[in-house]
């Protein structure tokens, strides 16, 4: 029987705030099976991204709130030892779809494990940790759904349509991962973790991440009028208006009361970005099939 600790560690919930990767890969797929989406899900979503969660988590051994969780127990070997089996049983569900899809839930693991664990730690470099986790958990990521999704399609992933759409999750991964650390200055930095969200401090934060979303902006709009067409550029606009709305509000608000730019409002803004999204996702789906 699992702990209700381990269960809170291993944040499931928390996993759905990277859906909107999974589900931009399955809005451009059009060979799409019920089995393997549904089975491509439970990989990613149900066991290897709470596995990583859950060892992150055994390592960080936070005492203040994290993202999905705002007051973590204490952790124990059992999460440990949790983490690890739902990595197995992830890329054995993975073997269901093909060889490749397992082989990339493997490496994902094995980089996820290297963000906290501490003969690596990427946590503690602010650069090299924002870079990688920006492209596996965009790039990366965006072509391991793909690939489970449409069964192993692995030569003809690779063409501009798939390549650009991989490169502007991760540009959005790049502009929000700062946001999830930034309520986490204190622990991170008496920890000796030197994120880029610490070193960037909590203004520089905000704007580096309205810079990054920028980018991240201009690039789907190229992309959607490359290779779609003005229509799906405009909706695109429109869904994001609450995330903007909201993340400007909160800003002006933090620097105000900088007491504010804490767990609570940064996972209203996760919501807020999920729930967007992914709707866009799923009406772009619809609108090019």
């Amino acid at each position: 029987m699992i702990s209700k600790a381990t269960w809170l560690h291993l944040r499931i919930p928390f996993s759905l705030f990277l859906l909107p990767v999974f589900a931009f890969a399955a809005a451009l797929s059009f060979n799409i099976t019920l089995i393997n989406i549904i089975l491509t899900f439970l990989c990613l979503h149900l066991f290897i991204y709470p596995a990583s969660n859950g060892y992150n988590s055994y390592f960080d051994k936070d005492q203040d709130s994290i993202g999905g969780l705002k007051h973590p127990p204490p952790v124990s070997r059992e999460l440990y030892y949790t983490a690890l089996v739902f990595d197995v049983m992830g890329i054995f569900l993975g073997l269901m779809i093909n060889w490749q899809f397992a082989l990339m839930l493997f490496i994902y693991g094995l980089v996820s494990k290297a963000y906290s664990h501490p003969s690596i730690r990427l946590k503690k470099y602010p650069i090299s940790g924002w870079i990688t986790a920006g492209l596996f958990q965009g790039f990366f990521t965006f072509f391991m759904a793909y690939i489970g999704i449409n069964d192993g399609a692995v030569i003809q992933v690779f063409y501009g349509l798939l390549t650009l759409a991989a490169v502007t999750s991760t540009l959005l991964l790049w502009g929000s991962f700062p946001m999830t650390q930034i309520y986490q200055h204190q622990e991170d930095t008496a920890r000796g973790d030197k994120t880029l969200s610490v070193m960037l401090g909590i203004k520089g934060t905000f704007l580096f991440t309205a810079l990054m979303f920028g980018l991240a902006n201009l690039a789907f709009i190229y992309f959607f009028i490359i290779y779609f067409s003005w229509r799906e550029a405009i909706t695109f606009q429109s869904f994001l208006l609450p995330i903007l709305g909201y993340f400007v509000y909160w800003y002006w608000q933090a620097t105000k009361d900088p007491s504010l730019v804490d767990f609570d409002h940064t996972m209203k803004l996760n919501i807020i970005s999920a729930v967007c999204m992914n709707s866009f996702f799923l009406v772009f789906y619809f609108m090019i099939h």
